[in-house]
C-alpha cells in the first residue's frame, strides 16, 4: 500500500473518530460558563484523544500514538481543525514544551519521573516572563542560588498560561552573571505545590482569567530537576518555544480557513451580502486566509525534507498574527454596532468564536506570545536577509 493510499486511511479514520467523538455543542456549553467547568471538560476531551492516541502523535514510538511522521501528523491537525473540536488549552505546555523539552534535553530519570504523568492529566506551566523581561528572556531576573543539592528560588513570573490549576512548571531562572546575560540562565522543573510558590490569576478585560503571576519566595527545587547545565538555560528555552511550531500553525491557520464561513454568515444577517465593498475586503481576506495556509504547510514541508532554515518559522508565525487581526477586525465591521457589544467568550476556542469585539481583542494576544511581531521582524532580517543588528546602545537624536 503506497503512503498515499496510507494518507487518506488516516484521514478518514481520524475524521470518523471525531465525529463520533467531539463533544456536541461544546461552544454552547463552554460560552459563559466558569473555569471550573472547563477545566473538567479539557481533562475529559483530553482523555479521550490520549485514549485513542491523538493526543502525542508528536511523540517518539511507544507513547500513545506516538512516532507518527511530521505528514501523517499534519493530517491529524488538519482534520481537528475542520472538526472545530476543542483546543486543549489546558494541557498544550504539557504536551508541546514540556514533553518536548525533556526529549531533548531531559535525563533519562526525568523522562521517567515526568512524561508518563503528562498522560495522566497533570498539567504544567511555563515560568519565562517577567514584569520587565516579556519577549527579551536574556532580562530575566528571578533568581535561583544554589545551595548544596538544591536551587533555592526568589522572583516573579507573569503571563503564565493557566498557572493556577499547573502541577508543574517550567522555569528559567538567573544563576550568574555573563556577558552576554543569556550566558547566566539555568533551566529547572518546579512543583507548583511546593513551599513558596503562590499564584495570582490576571483579570483580563474580557472576562477571562487565562493568565496568572506567580511569585516565589525561597522555593527549593533538587539539582536533579535541572535540565541541561547550569548556564546553559537559554539553549535550552529556545528549544521549549520551538517546539509548538509547525503543527500548531497548521492548526490555527486551518481553523481560521474554515471560520471564513462565519464572516460570510454575519454579511447575510446584516444584510450586506450584496454590499460591492465589503465583498471585496471578504475576497481580499480570503486571499491572504489561503496564503497564511500555504506559508504554513510549506513551512512544515521544510521541516519534514530537513530544509527549514532559521526564521522560516518567524514568517509564519508574523503572516498568521497579522491575518488574524485582519479577520476578526473585518467580522467586527460587519457586525457593526451590535458587533461591539458585550458578549461572554467561549472557553477553549480559537480566535475566531463569532464573538467578534472579544476575538478583536484577543488577536493582540498574537502579535506578542511566542515572540513579538518586533522580535520576528528582527529574526528575519537578522537571520534571513543578514542585515546588520541593531546597535545594543542606540539612541534618537
Amino acid at each position: 500500500m503506497n503512503s498515499t493510499v496510507d494518507s487518506n486511511n488516516l484521514r478518514e479514520e481520524v475524521r470518523a473518530w471525531l465525529t463520533q467523538n467531539v463533544p456536541q455543542d461544546w461552544r454552547q456549553a463552554m460560552t459563559g460558563t466558569d473555569q471550573d467547568a472547563f477545566v473538567k471538560a479539557q481533562r475529559d476531551w483530553f482523555n479521550k484523544l490520549v485514549a485513542a492516541g491523538y493526543a502525542t502523535p508528536h511523540w517518539p514510538e511507544g507513547w500513545p500514538g506516538g512516532g507518527r511522521s511530521l505528514a501523517d501528523q499534519k493530517i491529524i491537525y488538519e482534520e481537528t481543525a475542520r472538526a472545530d473540536a476543542p483546543r486543549l488549552i489546558l494541557f498544550f505546555v504539557a504536551l508541546y514544551h514540556s514533553a518536548c523539552t525533556l526529549m531533548e534535553w531531559g535525563t533519562q530519570e526525568q523522562k521517567e519521573k515526568y512524561l508518563p504523568g503528562i498522560l495522566k492529566g497533570e498539567i504544567w506551566c511555563q515560568g519565562f516572563s517577567e514584569p520587565n523581561a516579556g519577549s527579551d528572556l536574556a532580562s530575566v531576573k528571578t533568581r535561583a542560588e544554589l545551595k548544596g543539592d538544591r536551587y533555592v528560588i526568589n522572583g516573579q513570573k507573569t503571563w503564565s498560561t493557566m498557572a493556577q490549576y499547573a502541577d508543574k512548571c517550567l522555569l528559567l531562572t538567573r544563576t550568574g552573571k555573563s556577558e552576554p546575560p543569556q550566558g547566566g540562565l539555568t533551566y529547572l522543573l518546579l512543583d507548583m505545590k511546593a513551599k513558596g510558590v503562590s499564584v495570582r490569576p490576571i483579570s483580563q478585560i474580557t472576562g477571562d482569567d487565562e493568565f496568572a503571576e506567580i511569585f516565589f519566595d525561597d522555593v527549593e527545587v533538587l539539582v536533579e530537576d535541572r535540565v541541561g547545565k547550569d548556564g546553559e538555560g537559554w539553549a535550552v528555552a529556545q528549544s521549549t518555544l520551538s517546539s509548538e511550531r509547525g503543527l500548531t500553525l497548521v492548526e490555527l491557520t486551518q481553523r481560521m480557513r474554515y471560520s471564513l464561513a462565519k464572516v460570510a454568515e454575519v454579511m447575510r444577517e446584516r444584510g450586506r451580502a450584496s454590499d460591492p465593498a465589503i465583498r471585496k475586503e471578504l475576497g481580499a481576506l480570503i486571499a491572504k486566509v489561503n496564503a497564511s495556509c500555504a506559508l504554513a504547510d510549506q513551512y512544515l514541508l521544510k521541516r519534514i525534507s530537513g530544509t527549514e532554515a532559521a526564521g522560516d518559522a518567524s514568517i509564519v508565525k508574523l503572516n498568521y498574527a497579522r491575518t488574524l487581526r485582519e479577520f476578526t477586525k473585518l467580522g467586527m465591521s460587519i457586525s457593526g454596532l451590535q458587533g461591539q457589544y458585550f458578549e461572554d467568550f467561549t472557553r477553549g476556542g480559537s480566535q475566531e468564536t463569532g464573538n467578534w469585539t472579544v476575538d478583536f481583542m484577543n488577536s493582540y494576544n498574537w502579535s506578542i506570545a511566542g515572540g513579538s511581531d518586533e522580535i520576528q521582524r528582527n529574526i528575519i532580517a537578522e537571520r534571513m536577509l543578514l542585515m546588520p543588528r541593531e546597535p545594543k546602545n542606540w539612541q534618537l537624536s
